[in-house]
């Protein structure tokens, strides 16, 4: 017996409603807007794989996280770190989760949950990549307390078993509650010695994907999650109650999870607002300066924080290593951008003006969908 589906209220509708609005505004704008589509998609996966690792103990910058989705060599320092390899495990596994999402003949599976794991973990043969771990498991915390017990290794094959059944047959229910069921079971059953939240989160992105609406990459909450963590191991530990309790009402957690992609999904359209504005400034300046349109997409990522370098203006601009060295070195002598760094491992930051463009970052408070529910009824 694994964690079943609540039983869902009319608030739970509603807000369903309000995620399934937002996502598809959402969908609306990346089919239409495909120049920002690149910059979007990588910041965004980016922010996701900092999020996730981050909960784990993996901190990264954005433009690291960058440069493993584009498969950037590593600073030579960072090559064999630990930190790097979970990193580009993540990726991996990510990658991977983009293209089942799209396959029409995908099936759940428990060697595909193995295999995913493999990919995330292979740096750490120890850890025993791709099988399920080996003995007991205990979840302890900063204070090197006991806060969760997972159930006997015995039983973790028949449980994914009943997940994997789960979550191939037909539902009823909103792909939502899917979603986060498949989080929790994965999550509570923790069939793996390392990597289970990980393996969670990037499961509900794929149960998510698989419905078609949105990318993957615009799925996932696990931004949010990275950046709201306590609350998130609150309401595991609430739903669980510090071991295998598969019986025990799992409405609070799904409510949680409810939540979650709403704010995600606003931080995205508003950060999709910003990027409009952004975009129609520099377009400006490009037009100004009389310069080719192969650069607005470079400097918008470069006046959003991202360190811009010759091998990512190459992608973005889709131009050669000479064309890509002699563009830069205009925009450098405009001031647009400012180099960092010797030729070799040279990079190069937003100068005043297009950090100017940027302008001010709006954060405004978001409410709670439920409270907005409960305001309209």
């Amino acid at each position: 017996m694994i964690y079943a589906e609540p039983l869902l209220t009319d608030e739970d509708a509603a807000v369903l409603e309000l995620i399934r609005e937002q996502r598809e505004r959402l969908a609306m704008v990346t089919r239409n807007s495909p120049k920002r589509w690149r910059g979007f998609l990588r910041s965004t996966l980016a922010r996701n794989i900092q999020g996730s690792n981050s909960i784990e103990g993996y901190h990264v910058s954005i433009d690291e996280a960058i440069a493993a989705i584009e498969n950037e060599p590593p600073r030579e320092q960072d090559e064999r770190t630990e930190t790097w390899q979970a990193i580009s495990g993540y990726r991996d596994a990510l990658t991977y989760i983009m293209q089942a999402a799209q396959d029409p003949y995908f099936a759940f599976g428990k060697q595909f949950l193995k295999s995913l794991h493999f990919m995330m973990i292979k740096h750490a043969l120890d850890k025993h990549p791709g099988q399920w771990r080996p003995g007991v498991i205990f979840v302890v915390n900063q204070n090197h307390e006991t806060v969760y017990e997972g159930p006997p290794a015995d039983d973790v094959d028949g449980l994914i078993q009943e997940l994997v059944d789960y979550l191939a047959a037909p539902s009823r229910s909103s792909p939502m509650i899917k979603a986060a069921m498949a989080h929790l079971n994965l999550t509570m059953i923790h069939p793996f010695k390392d990597g289970n939240g990980r393996m969670a989160r990037a499961l509900q992105t794929l149960v998510l994907a698989r419905e078609g609406i949105l990318h993957p990459v615009f799925c996932s909450i696990e931004e949010w999650l990275g950046q709201n963590t306590e609350p998130y191991y609150a309401a595991l530990a609430a739903t669980g109650e510090g071991k295998w309790n598969p019986g025990n009402d799992a409405l609070p957690w799904v409510r949680f999870c409810l939540r979650a992609h709403y704010y995600q999904a606003a931080t995205l359209i508003r950060r999709n607002q910003e990027l409009s504005t952004l975009f129609e400034r520099v377009e400006l300046i490009i037009k100004r300066e009389k310069l080719d349109e192969r650069m607005v997409v470079p400097l918008v990522e470069a006046a959003r924080g991202m360190r811009l370098t010759n091998i990512r203006y190459q992608r973005d601009a889709d131009v050669t290593p000479f064309i890509a060295s002699r563009d830069l070195r205009k925009l450098s002598e405009l001031e647009l951008i400012e180099p960092v760094g010797e030729k070799r491992g040279r990079s190069y930051l937003a100068g005043k003006e297009l950090t100017a463009a940027r302008g001010p970052r709006i954060r405004p408070r978001l409410s709670n969908p439920y409270d907005l529910v409960k305001a309209n009824a």
